[in-house]
């Protein structure tokens, strides 16, 4: 797919995954129109890609705001014509058993990691279907292969998004518009760290679970980035970002039932001997 002086849209633009990404679709001579919640990093990002020869535009946005959203196609169009692709990458973690997340926190992570996928899709489907030729790439997760303990809530949303996603790209079969689903792996961004703390959860717990995740987000950043543009290049259905997703994805194939029984020891054995503890 020809990506120079086609418009894309990226949410959750002002940092990370989302900064990455517009940052190698800039290479390529792709307009942009980045979105975020955060105004600040929205701005740090439109400096990184400013370029004489595109057209960059921010817009702060909470994707999960149904009006917001409703209203954002109409703003991208007013600025730049058209769309041909639509980046849904903003997301939130929260960590914590079932027992632990609340209803409300589970209801507040859905609404930004599967939700806004849904409403921003639909928002901008009839501009991407008047393009010659359009994709929409929605970001699933490793946890979106694979569903470890703990991560119960998150996981049930990058479940959903690879659903959505490859249901979607079925019906859209014969159609100008593609659907690519991606999962990345362990990239180094700041989710772990901005990650909701569920109430009653005790800070040494959640400083423990922040420094487990921090010990695999290993990846930058720009490479992910390069990767899913290139994959969208190719017009790829599904991207595996990193060893570590593609490690999961085939022993999920082998073991669908029971990889937990294979990976928990190993990890377990893995975090005693960084803290030097006998095996």
């Amino acid at each position: 797919m020809r990506l120079k002086d086609r418009t894309a849209v990226v949410t959750g633009a002002g940092s990370g995954i989302g900064r990455a990404i517009a940052q190698s679709l800039a290479q390529r001579g792709c307009h942009l129109a980045l979105a975020d919640i955060s105004e600040a990093g929205l701005a740090e990002t439109a400096a990184l890609v400013k370029s004489a020869n595109l057209r960059v535009t921010s817009h702060k946005l909470d994707v999960a705001d149904r009006e917001a959203v409703a209203a954002f196609p109409d703003i991208v169009a007013a600025a730049h014509g058209g769309v041909a692709l639509l980046f849904n990458n903003a997301g939130v973690a929260i960590g914590g058993t079932f027992d632990q997340v609340s209803e409300r926190d589970f209801e507040w992570l859905f609404e930004i990691n599967f939700w806004a996928v849904v409403r921003l899709t639909r928002a901008f489907m009839p501009l991407l279907k008047a393009n010659d030729e359009a994709r929409i790439i929605n970001l699933s997760s490793l946890f979106g292969l694979i569903s470890p303990p703990g991560q119960t809530a998150y996981a049930a949303s990058k479940f959903a998004v690879r659903g959505f996603s490859n249901s979607l790209r079925f019906e859209l079969q014969g159609s100008n518009v593609g659907v690519t689903v991606v999962h990345p792996g362990g990239v180094a961004t700041k989710i772990a760290d901005n990650a909701r703390r569920p109430a009653g959860t005790s800070n040494a717990e959640v400083n423990e679970q922040i420094e487990r995740a921090r010990r695999v987000l290993t990846m930058p950043p720009a490479q992910a980035g390069q990767i899913i543009v290139k994959a969208v290049e190719r017009r790829a259905a599904r991207v595996l970002v990193g060893r570590d997703a593609k490690m999961m994805a085939l022993l999920e194939r082998l073991a669908p039932v029971s990889y937990w029984n294979i990976l928990g020891p190993l990890l377990r054995r893995s975090a005693d001997a960084e803290k030097g503890n006998p095996s």
